[in-house]
């Protein structure tokens, strides 16, 4: 038995954050490069099939796999960091939370992040995972380079000058191009940010939008059905930490509000759905302004211990006053009611093939629903509009599209399906969510 084989042995069930996507696979976790190298040329030669797993924090079953699961958290990488370039090298492996205390250490940051911070870097950048602000696009727009293995076990080094078609797609390739094991990304200088949450109402926004986008470095907007109230969130850049939030003051909104609290409020609206409108209402109403100061990293991140299930559409931006208009009609129809607030962010367009913001500027309209409440017809219900406004579904949320509806809404899609077919013709890094979202 080689090597790559011995470490494959464990057939552990799995199952993402959320809990709806579970698998029953090998475990392989490969201690060096050429180790990875082989358990691919090993399972492509059987006609096996593996697939990287991170953090589970996807809600589709692109990290899905009845092969080889591949955990890259034992693979050594290399962490190099040019304060000069201000640019840093780690392994795709590391979370998001870890990358972040890292640069911190350096006078270092990401430019802008969502709010999770538990993904890991692969899995976020081959998602398309983003954050919000009119001049940023996704995570992988900070991508300067990377390495990856490919389905015939070569180890490629990519970047804007080396092998730059495979860098252009492999930043969002949603595990279909190769196995990503080291990351490079363009870091900015460490900064602080001024946080100012209020509590506003539909109409305005709906009026006021373009301003508040264009005002603002960073702008995030949650509206609670059954309302018309939202809540404005607007991020700043800002030269001194002058304003910092209390700690007591942290725990009750951040922690026990939006967690303990909420967390009672969605198993009983659960229970009772004849509470979500009221509690809604409450909510909504409950609402206080507030306004602090904080390390860049730890405001546009949060605690989730609520979990749920998402489906999230990227959109034109100018279709977002449709978009938010037609969501209470498309609420009031359905045959429960639903416990989470609508998420609305915005961000600029990209060149990267597959990014939902490829060639436009963006609105991402994110819906989710407490776990274990039902959500299908109400997903579906907001993909068909978001379909007839040209949007493109996060890869990493759930929806119900397949290569012949995505097609048309990816200019450059068969140049991506195309580089796929080279990079692992024996689809050893298919599963049945490639199979769908890129033609078999």
């Amino acid at each position: 038995m080689t090597a790559s084989r011995a470490a494959a042995t464990s057939v552990p069930h799995w199952r993402n954050w959320a809990g709806n996507q579970r698998a029953t696979a090998r475990d392989s976790r490969p201690a060096g490069l050429d180790e990875l190298a082989a358990i691919v040329t090993e399972a492509a030669a059987a006609g096996e099939r593996v697939k990287p797993v991170g953090s589970g924090h996807s809600f589709t079953d692109i990290a899905v796999t009845d092969g080889v699961r591949i955990d890259l958290s034992a693979l050594p990488g290399r962490v190099d960091v040019d304060r000069e370039l201000r640019r840093v090298t780690v392994p795709a492996g590391m979370t998001l939370a870890t990358l972040n205390a890292l640069l911190t250490t350096h006078g270092l940051a990401l430019p802008n992040l969502g709010d999770i911070d538990a993904q890991t870097i692969a899995g976020a950048i081959s998602t398309g995972t983003h954050g919000t602000g009119a001049a940023y696009g996704c995570l992988s727009t900070f991508v300067a380079g990377l390495t990856l293995v490919t389905g015939t076990g070569e180890v490629l080094h990519c970047d804007e000058r080396t092998n730059p078609e495979v860098f252009s797609a492999a930043r969002v390739g949603l595990g279909a191009l190769g196995v990503l094991t080291e990351v490079t990304l363009q870091c900015a200088p460490a900064f602080t940010l001024r946080a100012h949450e209020r509590p506003g109402r539909v109409a305005d926004v709906l009026t006021d939008w373009p301003a508040l986008v264009a005002d603002n470095d960073h702008c995030d907007l949650y509206w609670f059905p059954y309302t018309d109230r939202v809540q404005v969130k607007t991020n700043n850049r800002v030269p001194t930490d002058d304003r910092p939030l209390p700690g007591w003051r942290g725990w009750l909104d951040d922690d026990f509000l939006a967690n303990t609290v909420f967390a009672a409020a969605c198993r009983l609206g659960r229970a009772v759905p004849a509470t979500v409108a009221p509690i809604n209402a409450v909510s909504a109403r409950a609402l206080t302004e507030r306004v602090y100061t904080g390390r860049s990293d730890t405001v546009f991140c949060t605690p989730r211990r609520v979990r749920f299930t998402e489906m999230e559409y990227g959109l034109p931006r100018d279709a977002f006053p449709t978009m938010l208009g037609e969501l209470p009609r498309i609420i009031d129809r359905l045959p429960f009611k639903v416990q989470f607030p609508v998420e609305v962010r915005f961000t600029a367009a990209d060149d990267i093939p597959l990014s939902h913001g490829y060639g436009r500027d963006s609105v991402y309209v994110a819906v989710h629903q407490f776990v274990g409440a039902p959500y299908e017809p109400y997903f579906r219900a907001v993909e068909a509009l978001a379909r007839e406004l040209g949007g493109r579904p996060h890869w990493g949320k759930l929806h119900y599209r397949d290569a012949e509806s995505l097609r048309p809404v990816y200019p450059r899609f068969d140049d991506f399906v195309a580089l796929r077919d080279r990079l692992d013709p024996h689809r050893v890094f298919a599963n049945a969510y490639t199979e769908r979202v890129l033609g078999s």
